[in-house]
């Protein structure tokens, strides 16, 4: 198939037969935008026909078509939602900011899910669904994080700032995919093309850039590790569980120390330690992922 060609609900046979997992039929999948109180929209992938309770935030630099495979697997109603400045959102209220973030998250919630719900965020998004269970506790039932701590600093994501602070933009499909691969060597080719299809866009010369990559000069504003408040106090302070999801292989940004801060802030804490997975869990361990959520979500 032609690289540029691009149809966004057309690869889910591709994600099903990497995992071997059956479609009786096509997924009934519809894209969604909120209207936010500046006028700016934001976006998000309803899977199913129903309002549902499992909501879905995708990593920095990232988008809702990350979660495909797991939500192949949940078969069931989930909202999963482009975070401000990602995918088909418009640009974020202030910058990489969690809180800001939050405020734009909460009003596509309350809009297309059905709240409290079981709020899952991987990186960017957990920092983001933290701000959010804190802010609005009423939309948030149990929390997920995905390889993610308040712990996580500049240093323990520098090999996921270098590859998103790349080239501002790609002469050609291929040279995109080539970066993407040299620094994803554990995913399989096709799965890092159909990542790009879905978070990239071709610009009228040809040349590629990335879809977040449009509300940022990426030349001056390089992205790092955002810096927020004191997120550990959040986690010591929200009422409903907690439940971390790590990865254990190598490009997972949770050490021990922050799976024992998490632990003394929330001895209630649950903490799922993913084998052959690194930071991101939904793409490298989908499967095992998407059944942790189903016992979850049954809970």
């Amino acid at each position: 198939m032609d690289p540029v060609a691009y149809d966004e609900f057309g690869l889910f046979a591709e994600n099903a037969a990497e995992w071997d997992l059956t479609l009786a039929t096509p997924p009934e999948v519809e894209r969604c935008s909120t209207s936010l109180d500046d006028g700016r929209q934001i976006s998000s992938l309803r899977w199913g026909s129903a309002p549902s309770d499992l909501v879905l935030l995708h990593g920095g630099a990232q988008n809702a078509h990350t979660w495909d495979t797991t939500s192949l697997a949940l078969n069931r109603d989930l909202l999963a939602i482009d975070l401000p400045g990602h995918g088909h959102s418009d640009g974020p209220r202030a910058g990489l900011d969690p809180t800001a973030m939050a405020t734009d998250v909460a009003a596509a919630v309350e809009a297309l899910a059905a709240p409290p719900v079981v709020l899952v965020g991987m990186s960017l998004g957990g920092l983001t669904s933290l701000c959010l269970a804190a802010d609005r506790p009423d939309l948030v039932r149990h929390l997920v994080l995905v390889d993610i701590t308040p712990g996580v600093n500049k240093e323990k994501a520098s090999h996921i700032t270098e590859f998103i602070n790349g080239p501002a933009g790609f002469e050609s499909f291929d040279d995109l995919l080539e970066r993407t691969v040299a620094f994803n060597p554990t995913r399989s080719v096709a799965s890092l093309r159909r990542g790009i299809l879905h978070n990239a866009v071709q610009l009228e010369d040809g040349t590629w850039v990335w879809r977040w990559a449009r509300h940022r000069d990426v030349t001056t504003e390089p992205i790092e590790a955002p810096e927020v408040r004191d997120l550990w106090d959040v986690v010591g302070s929200v009422p409903m569980p907690i439940t971390l999801v790590r990865g254990m292989a190598v490009g997972s940004v949770v050490d021990q120390a922050d799976v024992d801060e998490l632990r003394a802030r929330r001895p209630d804490a649950a903490v799922i330690e993913v084998l052959d997975a690194g930071h991101s869990i939904q793409g490298d361990q989908p499967l095992l992922l998407a059944a942790e959520l189903t016992r979850i979500c049954a809970q």
